[in-house]
């Protein structure tokens, strides 16, 4: 990956906005910073602000792990499109799973060699989250998220990403098909779509030659997006440049 704000890069951002472009972007890790606990996870009112004006001048969608009810407390804007569970809340009526069912149960009858592992279980609706960011051992907290997960029922899936082990169901869209399906209803052309985990790599895979992608974090990651950047921070200095590249650009 190249960096997005070097001079290939800038180039390729030049080249997107001729033409009209929908602006998509992950919330943890992307629009906001990582933190330790995730309810204590904004937007920094910097970046809010861009955003609310980016979303004045051209479709802008959040394409998140967390629930959109969750996610929509942490953003300071309003957004076109807010897409929740890894791209499986927002755009259809996906059924619940009876394996999320079973694992709640799970959960209620056997948390206790969780709980003591440093293990936090967080249930988003359509899918779920076992964090172990402030576990001890993160190690000894992944084996036994493992562990308890066996045998996971078979209409689950599961999928890592940092200091978390994501529960999904297997017939829910992921990323990829959210941002497509966000293409077609807001009319756009092409794509800027910004992210910094596993789930988001589906975009980056599927990602059309004319698309922008964007991995946040430094360019020896292993990643199919087309061009990174180092921190959240930076996404700062590229709202700047689309915003300038929108104001300016002739109307009609």
């Amino acid at each position: 990956m190249q960096d997005l704000l070097a001079i290939e890069g800038l180039r390729a951002l030049s080249r997107l906005m001729r033409r009209r472009v929908l602006f998509a972007f992950d919330l943890d890790g992307t629009l906001a910073p990582i933190v330790d606990h995730p309810a204590d996870a904004r937007v920094p009112e910097a970046v809010a602000w861009r955003l609310q004006r980016l979303a004045l001048l051209s479709p802008v969608a959040v394409v998140t792990g967390r629930s959109v009810e969750d996610a929509r407390t942490r953003l300071g804007f309003q957004p076109h499109y807010l897409i929740g569970n890894h791209g499986a809340e927002g755009l259809g009526c996906l059924a619940e799973s009876s394996g999320l069912a079973r694992l709640r149960q799970r959960w209620r009858h056997s948390d206790v060699g969780l709980r003591s592992a440093g293990v936090v279980f967080e249930d988003k609706g359509l899918s779920l989250a076992l964090h172990y960011r402030l576990a001890a051992d993160p190690q000894e907290a992944l084996r036994a998220i493992r562990a308890w997960l066996h045998p996971l029922p078979a209409d689950l899936s599961t999928m890592g990403g940092k200091a978390v082990v994501n529960v999904l169901q297997r017939a829910a869209p992921d990323k990829a098909d959210a941002v497509l399906r966000l293409l077609e209803l807001s009319a756009c052309e092409s794509l800027l779509f910004a992210g910094d985990d596993v789930n988001d790599e589906p975009v980056f895979e599927r990602a059309r030659p004319d698309w922008l992608t964007v991995r946040i974090g430094t360019a020896e990651a292993l990643s199919r997006a087309m061009y990174c950047l180092e921190e959240p921070a930076a996404l700062t200095q590229v709202l700047d440049l689309v915003l300038q590249h929108l104001t300016l650009r002739p109307q009609g």
